[in-house]
């Protein structure tokens, strides 16, 4: 029925003329694409407009390729966005349009045909077809040119989109699609037409993870053919074979060990192909053989043929897209698409935060850097036996003169900072010659090997301030290096510029307060660089006067170094629009400069304040708004300003009152408390908690909002969803609570509810959130204990449990004085839990606070009185001699 249905579908000539019109626009480069896009829209209402579009693609006589092929990709969208809503009978049209187009005279229309065909199985399943199956197998066996290749282009497609549809069963078939299709797959290795042989090549490489059984059961013809196409004339082929061993090194190791030896000798070959991009597939071996299972041992015969192939490939190709930045361009302006993107992790309340940011920048992957990774490898995994081979051709590169010889001096630079890691043993000892031989390549005639030299010696940080520490007599060589460093950050090439802010940060972070005797000199420098920087790399100077002050910390706080730093950023700060994304790196920058300074920040804090509750506003604004804002709404500018205004009243803390009473923060903050994105839920919930702190009395007039909406964030959905979100949320709540007692009442027994949850289902949940709860369920229970005490019975396991892992400080404290309150309430309630509550007891090195000292030392003696001796010495019995020794500090 649906076939005849279909066949019953002609489409009116008024409107194959529109949308091949519209389709003739779309292709033009001048055109108005949002206006046909639109048009487009229209169309696409009519039921049957992806018939017009497979007929226009599959019949269109007289039409050109180009837009015939606008059409196919216009109905794979179309299928790929709404495949549900097409009807079977019009669904049972467009397959039977596409299928002859398999063998069409046309690449590109055989090409698009492919792509159709792969969505629709993707979207379908292979099982609603069956038609599609025979006719591959048809065109396969048609020993027709382009009707081979129209079936091996489909299938390659559908084999690297959804391979598991081939090996499947499918009814009416003896054996799954792909036993069918590998035996006739692997004879076309030894077609003589080279898209076939590289077609049918791809097709088997995407079941090489999967594994099935038609191919486990091929491979070793699979191998053989793989060996037989090494020296397939064209490049393709070969960077297909060259991928496919290192899928199989990868994953299935075993396969290859027989072969090893020939493996690594072909890949030596074909690393130093003339066809880059096979060199490069073949470059990716060394370090998945390194990382494999299997052992890497019979690599270290092939250092002396391996080591020189990849230093040779690490120097810059001809065309690589670095050495058109190697001109001195500061002063030319950067356009927007220089600009990354940056990426703001919100304010996360926890005892630590051990996540690292990912800093490396998004670049092409080229052969170059390709070699340097698998020297990395190669280093990490061999150690300093790479050495006796890498060292003499690194100092042979080194020692060539002349400026025809700049890219080999340049890649032996850059494969001494590949080996930093690895090799750092046996270059110890050399450390001082190399370094004192790298710092006069920092002033280099030319600008990439001053860039990749700031790189390397940023690899040798850690051991040249550990050299500086030890042995003050290296002082000298640490100032070398810091002043290099600095002088090229105020090089006249930005590339430059980018590698020593990058290398200066690195050595920031090592050389922390040992940079406090140099501040003069460094903000000197930095605050230079200030001045005559473009936006992409002023926000790199951002970033190292942030990690300086991270560095120095309370050094930093003095009026000499103040008066350099703050006023050109006071300068630059002013000077930009609330909607201007340069405003990003900056805040983040004052982020750390407050954490630095604390209450030192003072006489900034209202400037700052003001323009953060500035920005929250505009941008609150600008979500409903834009025009009226002034610009688009962005989501991070909240963000950042939000965990600004925490840093400064944790800085300042009482000293923040005067600013937060004068404003209407308390209204702007309940609105991004209930803000439906995360991130802003997030650092709202910090500040929160943080205001709490401080001065409670100005949230005091809304306080049943903010302990609503905090408890909301500790649903089981919303928790599930946004587990920062629920962190944040539960440890400003333990905060308030604290600071205005008996006002949270009215939410303890449903937040109580949210946190036992927690307790009793930890698994798989953040470390920080549990111990939050742990303390906030203490924090309530110590202020409200008549609620709580009855229930006691249901949590008391898991929240002593929970309480065990705690480090000794005053929010641990917090939580024990609620656990002393609950049992003064309710003693026959921790009946049930006393191993856990004796545990928990011992989790103490030391309670510094008498009194808390004194109330657990009554909890104790009140149970060992209750249970009498035998009793207590049955439970004594089950802890450990140490936990034991420290239950007797409480006089029990």
């Amino acid at each position: 029925m649906a076939a005849a249905a279909a066949a019953l579908w002609r489409p009116q000539e008024e409107g194959l003329r529109e949308i091949c019109g519209l389709l003739d626009q779309q292709i033009s480069p001048t055109s108005d694409q949002h206006r046909i896009w639109q048009q487009l829209q229209h169309y696409s209402q009519f039921p049957d407009f992806n018939n017009y579009l497979v007929y226009i693609f599959a019949r269109g006589e007289g039409k050109s390729v180009e837009i015939r092929q606008a059409a196919g990709l216009l109905l794979k969208n179309n299928l790929k966005s709404a495949f549900g809503t097409f009807s079977p009978s019009y669904l049972q049209f467009i397959k039977s349009e596409l299928l002859p187009c398999l063998g069409a005279s046309e690449r590109h229309i055989r090409s698009t045909v492919g792509t159709v065909i792969s969505v629709i199985v993707q979207q379908g399943r292979i099982l609603s077809w069956p038609e599609l199956l025979q006719t591959l197998l048809n065109c396969l066996e048609s020993n027709d040119l382009n009707h081979m290749d129209g079936a091996l282009d489909a299938l390659s497609k559908i084999s690297e989109d959804v391979p598991e549809e081939l090996d499947t069963d499918v009814p009416g078939l003896v054996e799954r699609p792909i036993n069918i299709f590998m035996p006739r797959l692997l004879q076309f290795f030894q077609s003589p037409h080279a898209t076939l042989r590289k077609l049918s090549l791809a097709s088997i490489n995407q079941y090489i993870v999967a594994m099935p059984t038609a191919l486990l059961v091929s491979m070793d013809q699979y191998l053989q053919g793989l060996f037989s196409l090494a020296s397939d004339p064209s490049p393709d082929v070969r960077k297909l074979v060259c991928a496919a061993l290192v899928q199989l090194i990868e994953v299935r190791p075993t396969f290859l060990e027989p072969h090893l030896r020939n493996v690594i000798e072909y890949m030596l070959q074909a690393n130093k192909d003339a066809d880059e991009e096979v060199a490069l597939e073949a470059c990716e071996f060394w370090s998945a053989f390194c990382d494999g299972n299997i052992s890497a041992e019979g690599l270290r015969e092939f250092f002396p043929r391996l080591i020189p192939v990849l230093l040779s490939n690490m120097a810059y190709a001809d065309d690589d897209e670095a050495l058109v930045d190697a001109e001195d361009d500061e002063s030319v302006p950067d356009r927007d698409e220089d600009l990354k993107p940056r990426f703001h992790t919100s304010r996360f309340h926890a005892s630590e935060n051990n996540e690292e940011d990912d800093d490396e920048p998004v670049n092409v992957w080229n052969l170059r850097k390709c070699s340097a990774a698998g020297l990395d490898i190669l280093s990490n995994v061999f150690g300093d036996e790479i050495l006796p081979t890498l060292m003499p051709l690194v100092e042979k590169n080194l020692a060539t003169s002349g400026d025809h010889a700049w890219k080999d001096r340049e890649a032996a630079v850059l494969a001494l900072g590949a080996v930093a890691e690895g090799c750092i043993k046996g270059l110890y000892p050399h450390l001082p010659g190399i370094v004192a031989f790298l710092v006069p390549l920092l002033d280099d005639k030319f600008p990439l090997i001053r860039s990749i030299t700031c790189w390397t010696l940023s690899r040798y940080s850690k051991f040249i301030v550990q050299e500086h520490i030890s042995h003050q007599g290296v002082q000298e060589q640490f100032d070398k290096v810091l002043m290099g460093i600095l002088r090229r950050i105020l090089d006249t090439n930005k590339r430059v510029q980018e590698a020593a802010c990058s290398a200066f940060a690195t050595l920031e972070e090592e050389a922390a307060e040992e940079l406090a005797p140099r501040l003069d000199i460094i903000l000197q420098h930095l605050l230079c660089a200030f001045g005559k920087y473009q936006r992409r790399n002023l926000r790199i100077v951002y970033d190292a006067i942030g990690t300086l002050a991270d560095a120095v910390g309370a050094e930093l706080n003095q009026p000499k170094y103040l008066d350099v730093l703050m006023p050109p950023l006071i300068s630059k700060w002013q000077q930009l629009s609330n909607c201007d994304k340069d405003l990003f790196p900056l805040l983040e920058c004052f982020i750390s400069i407050v954490q630095a300074l604390g209450s030192g920040f003072s006489q900034y804090a209202e400037f700052a304040f003001n323009k953060c509750i500035g920005l929250v506003q505009t941008h609150q604004l600008a979500k409903v708004d834009p025009v009226s804002a002034g610009g688009q709404y962005d989501k991070d500018f909240i963000v950042y300003s939000l965990d600004l205004l925490s840093g400064l009243v944790e800085g300042l803390g009482g000293g923040i009152e005067t600013l937060v009473g004068a404003s209407n923060l308390s209204d702007i903050l309940l609105l991004c408390c209930v803000d439906n994105t995360p991130d802003i839920r997030q650092s709202a919930h910090a500040l929160l908690g943080d205001l709490a702190r401080v001065c409670p009395m100005h949230l005091r007039p809304r306080i049943t909002e903010f302990l609503n909406v905090a408890a909301k964030q500790l649903n089981a959905d919303e928790l599930k969803e946004n587990v920062s979100v629920a962190n944040n949320a539960c440890w400003a709540i333990g905060e308030l609570a604290i600071k205005v007692g008996q006002e949270v009442s009215p939410i303890v027994l449903p937040v109580i509810q949210s946190l036992v949850a927690v307790l009793q289902n930890p698994e798989g949940l953040n470390k920080s959130l549990v111990e939050n709860c742990a303390i906030t369920l203490g924090r309530l229970a110590w202020v409200c204990p008549e609620p709580v005490a009855p229930h006691m019975e249901h949590f008391m396991q898991s929240w002593c449990t929970a309480l065990c892992s705690i480090r000794d400080d005053v929010e641990k404290e917090d939580a024990f004085r609620g656990l002393s309150a609950m049992v003064r309430a309710n003693p026959s309630g921790a009946m049930n839990s006393l191993g856990m509550l004796f545990r928990a007891v011992a989790s103490w090195r030391e309670i510094r606070s008498e009194d808390l000292h004194k109330e657990v030392g009554q909890v104790l003696n009140g149970y060992k009185q209750m249970l009498g001796n035998a009793g207590w010495e049955h439970y004594m019995g089950m802890l450990d001699p140490r936990a034991r020794e420290r239950l007797a500090m409480y006089g029990v």
